[in-house]
C-alpha cells in the first residue's frame, strides 16, 4: 500500500477527531459560549449539514483541479476554521466556522477516496478505502476520548487547536507523498460524464445499502452509552471501556472487510450487513444482561464496519470512469444513515419502546438493506447474462 494512503487516512483520523469530540465538550463549550446545551448540540447538527452539502459540490468544482493540491488546501482550509474556533469570540462565528469546516471536511473524503483507489493496485482497492475509512474507526476509538480527555482539563479551546495541529500535520504529508501535477486529459472525466453515469438506477440502489446499513448501526451505537448504563445497568465508569471493545470491533470488522471487498463485493455486504442483523437482534433480547450485551457490543462494531469497504468498492464498479461525484454522493448516503438512525432510534424511545426498540430497528433497517443488496446482486446478474 503507498504511503500516501495511510497520510490520506491520518486526514480523515484529524478531521474525524473533530467531527466526534464535541459530544464529550457540550457542557464546557455551552457555559463557556453563554447558551443552552440543546443549542450548543446544534453546533452537532451545523456539522452534519455542512457535511450532506459538501460532498457532491466539492467533488464537483474540484474535478480538474490537480488532487496534491486540492486535498492540501482543504486540510489548510479546515485547520484554520478550527484556528478561529479556538478564538471564536461567541456562539455565532463557532457555528459558521463548523459549517464551513464539515464542507471542506466533506470534500476531502471525495477527493480523497478516489485518490486513494487510483493509489493502488486494482485488486486493492478495497484494503486502500479501508485505510482511508479506518482513521475515522481509530477517532472512534482515540480521537473522541483524546479530545474529552483535552477539553476536561485544559479547556474545549484546546481541542480544537489540537486538531488544528493535526490538519496541518497531515497537509504536510499530503504535499509530501501525493503526486503532483495536473491529470491528464483521458485521466478525468467531464462534468456531463460524471452526471451521466449517476443516471444508473443501479447506483441509486447502492446508496440505498449504504444509508440503510449505516442507519442500523449508528440507531444502536448513537445511545450506546446511554442504553448501557439505563438498562444494562453498568456504572458510568466501565462505559469507555465498553466504547473502546466497540471500536475495536470496528477495526477489526473494516481490516478484514477491506481485505475481502475487492475479490467479494457481494459476499462482504452479506456477511458485514446479515451478521449486524443477528447481532442487533441479539442485543434487543438481552441489553439487561451485561455478560451476553457486551461481547454482542464489540460484535456490532466488527460486522457493523465490515461492510463499509465493499459499500464503497461497489459504488467505485458501478460508476465507471466517472467516480468523483458517485464517491462523494456515497459519503452524503452515509451522513444520511448517520443522521436518521439516531433520529429513527429517539423516536422509538420516546414512543415508550425503550432502549431495546431502538435497537430493534437497527435490525429492521440492515434486513431493509440486506433486500437492496440482494436486489442489486439480482440486476447484476441479469445484466451479465444479457
Amino acid at each position: 500500500m503507498p504511503p500516501a494512503v495511510y497520510v490520506l487516512g491520518l486526514a480523515i483520523f484529524a478531521q474525524g477527531t473533530s467531527e466526534l469530540m464535541l459530544a464529550g465538550l457540550l457542557p464546557g463549550m455551552a457555559a463557556d459560549l453563554g447558551v443552552s446545551v440543546p443549542r450548543a448540540g446544534l453546533l452537532i447538527s451545523a456539522f452534519a449539514a455542512g457535511m450532506l452539502v459538501g460532498a457532491p459540490l466539492l467533488a464537483v468544482a474540484t474535478l480538474r483541479w490537480p488532487r496534491r493540491a486540492t486535498l492540501a488546501a482543504f486540510l489548510a482550509v479546515f485547520a484554520l476554521t478550527h484556528v478561529a474556533g479556538a478564538l471564536a469570540p461567541g456562539y455565532g462565528v463557532l457555528l459558521a466556522t463548523r459549517v464551513l469546516g464539515a464542507f471542506v471536511y466533506a470534500g476531502f473524503w471525495a477527493v480523497a477516496s478516489v485518490a486513494a483507489v487510483g493509489l493502488a493496485a486494482a485488486d486493492a482497492r478495497g484494503r486502500a478505502m479501508s485505510v482511508v475509512a479506518g482513521g475515522l474507526t481509530v477517532a472512534t476509538i482515540v480521537g473522541l476520548p483524546g479530545g474529552t480527555l483535552i477539553g476536561q482539563h485544559l479547556g474545549w479551546r484546546a481541542a480544537f487547536w489540537a486538531v488544528a495541529v493535526l490538519s496541518a500535520l497531515a497537509m504536510a504529508g499530503v504535499l509530501a507523498t501525493l503526486p503532483g501535477g495536473r491529470p491528464g486529459p483521458d485521466a478525468v472525466p467531464r462534468p456531463g460524464e460524471e452526471l451521466r453515469a449517476m443516471a444508473n438506477p443501479r447506483l441509486w440502489l447502492a446508496y440505498g445499502t449504504t444509508a440503510l446499513s449505516t442507519g442500523a448501526l449508528l440507531v444502536t451505537f448513537g445511545y450506546l452509552g446511554a442504553m448501557l448504563t439505563d438498562t444494562t445497568g453498568l456504572p458510568e465508569g466501565r462505559v469507555p471501556a465498553v466504547l473502546a471493545l466497540y471500536g475495536a470491533g470496528s477495526l477489526l470488522g473494516i481490516a478484514v472487510g477491506g481485505r475481502t471487498s475487492d475479490r467479494k463485493a457481494f459476499g462482504t455486504l452479506y456477511t458485514g450487513i446479515a451478521g449486524t442483523v443477528v447481532v442487533s437482534a441479539a442485543l434487543a433480547v438481552s441489553l439487561d444482561a451485561p455478560a451476553a450485551a457486551v461481547p454482542l457490543v464489540f460484535l456490532l462494531g466488527a460486522f457493523g464496519f465490515a461492510a463499509n469497504p465493499a459499500l464503497n468498492t461497489r459504488v467505485f464498479a458501478l460508476a465507471g470512469r466517472a467516480p468523483t461525484l458517485a464517491a462523494a454522493t456515497n459519503f452524503s448516503a452515509f451522513n444520511v444513515g448517520i443522521t436518521a438512525g439516531p433520529w429513527l432510534g429517539g423516536l422509538a424511545i420516546d414512543a415508550g419502546a425503550g432502549y431495546p426498540g431502538a435497537v430493534w430497528i437497527g435490525a429492521g433497517l440492515g434486513a431493509a438493506a440486506l433486500a437492496t443488496v440482494a436486489l442489486g446482486h439480482a440486476l447484476d446478474r441479469r445484466r451479465g447474462a444479457a
